[in-house]
């Protein structure tokens, strides 16, 4: 089976637990404002590589991910996600750790294969707002709603990301809103929030694409450490 990937980086240590190669699935059905990785979006671009081959490149590096994994992250991997399937399914028969990071937009029937060897599933919810969602992502966030529950259904782990963008989701609500709908899927095991960084301007720059975000400023670490205790002291309250 043939897939068309955007990169392959053979080590990181920001994408799942431990040490793990991390592939970038080329193909995008979303156009969010804050992508840092436009290079991805086209679907059919990229590099064009076998299971069998991308399974025998990550092998390479077995000793160094053997108490971490492989992710695989985008682009949008729900779109290949038959490859990305096998890929796991071959990886799993080597002990490997699996972990899918996705925005979780895709076609569920095709999903719901993929999570059958998946060991964890990364997802980053843009925005609980289903307004803001439309205008800054051009989707549905109900397609992603259905996606996590699916994963509850599944009983896959689960963890939640969000990029906090200042003027957009940087609030009290909106982190409240982020909790209390992480709260609806029992697999959830934490919320991780991001600061919103620009260092995706270069490659918009090569690409001749405008950067959407160019004039909104970059996410102070205050606002992280602020939103955090507020989600932790959400948990503690009684």
């Amino acid at each position: 089976m043939m897939g068309a990937i955007a990169s392959f980086q053979s080590m990181g240590a920001v994408d799942g637990p431990g040490l793990r190669c991390a592939v970038f699935m080329q193909g995008c059905p979303l156009r969010c404002q804050c992508c840092h990785n436009p290079e991805t979006w086209v679907p059919g671009a990229g590099t064009q590589i076998s299971v069998e081959e991308l399974t025998d490149r990550i092998l390479r590096y077995r000793s160094y991910i053997k108490k971490g994994g492989v992710t695989v992250s985008g682009g949008e991997p729900l779109l290949q996600a038959a490859f990305v399937a096998e890929l796991f399914r071959r990886l799993r028969q080597e002990g490997i750790h699996t972990a899918l990071d996705t925005s979780g937009y895709g076609d569920l029937a095709a999903v719901r294969e993929l999570l059958n060897v998946t060991d964890l599933v990364i997802c980053d919810i843009k925005f609980t707002d289903e307004t803001i969602f439309e205008r800054f992502c051009g989707g549905q966030l109900q397609q992603v709603y259905d996606f996590l529950a699916l994963t509850a259904e599944m009983r896959v782990p689960l963890w939640l990301r969000q990029v906090i963008i200042p003027g957009l989701n940087d609030n009290e609500k909106s982190v409240l809103q982020l909790k209390k709908q992480a709260a609806l899927y029992p697999n959830a095991e934490k919320i991780e929030l991001l600061p919103f960084r620009k260092l995706c301007v270069t490659k918009y720059e090569e690409l001749g694409i405008p950067f959407p975000l160019e004039d909104t400023p970059e996410c102070p670490d205050e606002t992280i450490r602020t939103l955090k205790l507020l989600l932790s002291e959400t948990e503690n309250s009684p």
